[in-house]
């Protein structure tokens, strides 16, 4: 609703600043137009970014994995530069169906799928329904796989639902972003501290009104506990990279993530946050190598 308000991010506007800029391609695929980085040769590595971020998530770790994979990052829906798409394309259901659709327009199927966040979500979702994907390895950045408890389950709710109705929530969320230091603020609430780039890629796009309503339709649209009922019926070779001082989903998720899922593998990196594979990309990366060999 109020699309018409909200025209998403110019790429002629921020592609001088974008990382990775000369392997951006942009795909038409479901219903709609795709942002997608992709680097490198070999087996098929998906990278799904989490919640108001973009493809840009990734820079740090695209060198280093496309030494190994042809490595695709998209934008997720309502996303940066990605189009919001058809009814439904911004829940759990609907993104995992519109990337099968531009993987098939990619003629890829990926092997590993990395998933930050809520893009971890939309892993597990395509493991359960998708040929394609029910023998790739899942690799989950502090997952969202469970519901997230107390006010973040509010936010990703109720909340988010009347702000996506709301006409001028989007552009207020926005003008907030724009305001000196806000975005640091927020990021900071995760429990990560990044870099100059990394803060100015996040006021890019949280400053943006038309990447901020796709986030709060987004939000508005997502439901984990039919993910959640169905969790322990995964087959697939599962790992988990969790950030100690994560604020956004509670670590604690990641022990019953366990419980649920016993051939998962899970690692925690000390004194980083939510955003754990921006502040250290090049363990990350590494870690990710390690894994996906050991399929």
């Amino acid at each position: 609703m109020f699309e018409s308000f909200y025209p998403g991010m110019v790429w002629a506007e921020h592609r001088t600043y974008w990382p990775h800029a000369q392997h951006s391609r942009f795909i038409k695929a479901g219903g709609i137009q795709w942002h997608v980085q992709q680097m490198g040769q070999g087996p098929c590595m998906l990278l799904l970014h989490g919640t108001g971020s973009g493809n840009f998530s990734w820079r740090g770790l695209l060198p280093t994995l496309a030494q190994h994979f042809t490595v695709v990052a998209p934008d997720l829906p309502g996303h940066a530069f990605t189009s919001r798409g058809p009814e439904g394309a911004l829940s759990l259901p609907g993104m995992a169906e519109g990337l099968r659709a531009l993987m098939r327009q990619l003629n890829l199927s990926p092997q590993v799928i990395v998933g930050h966040s809520a893009g971890a979500a939309i892993a597990a979702h395509m493991a359960l329904h998708f040929d394609s994907a029910s023998r790739s390895t899942l690799i989950g950045l502090n997952p969202a796989w469970l519901p997230l408890p107390g006010m973040a389950s509010w936010l990703f709710g109720p909340a988010a639902k009347l702000a996506a109705l709301n006409p001028l929530s989007a552009w207020a969320t926005a003008k907030m972003a724009a305001k000196p230091g806000a975005v640091a603020e927020w990021l900071t609430r995760t429990g990560s501290t990044l870099d100059a780039q990394g803060l100015e890629l996040y006021h890019r796009v949280l400053s943006n009104s038309g990447h901020v309503h796709g986030v709060l339709s987004m939000m508005a649209a997502w439901r984990l506990k039919p993910l959640a009922a169905r969790l322990h019926e995964i087959r697939n070779p599962v790992f988990m990279h969790i950030g100690a001082q994560d604020r956004t989903v509670p670590p604690a998720l990641a022990v019953e993530a366990c419980r649920r899922l016993p051939q998962a593998v899970q690692q925690v990196q000390a004194n980083l946050g939510h955003l754990a594979h921006e502040q250290d990309p090049a363990g990350t990366a590494q870690q990710i190598l390690k894994w996906s060999a050991a399929r």
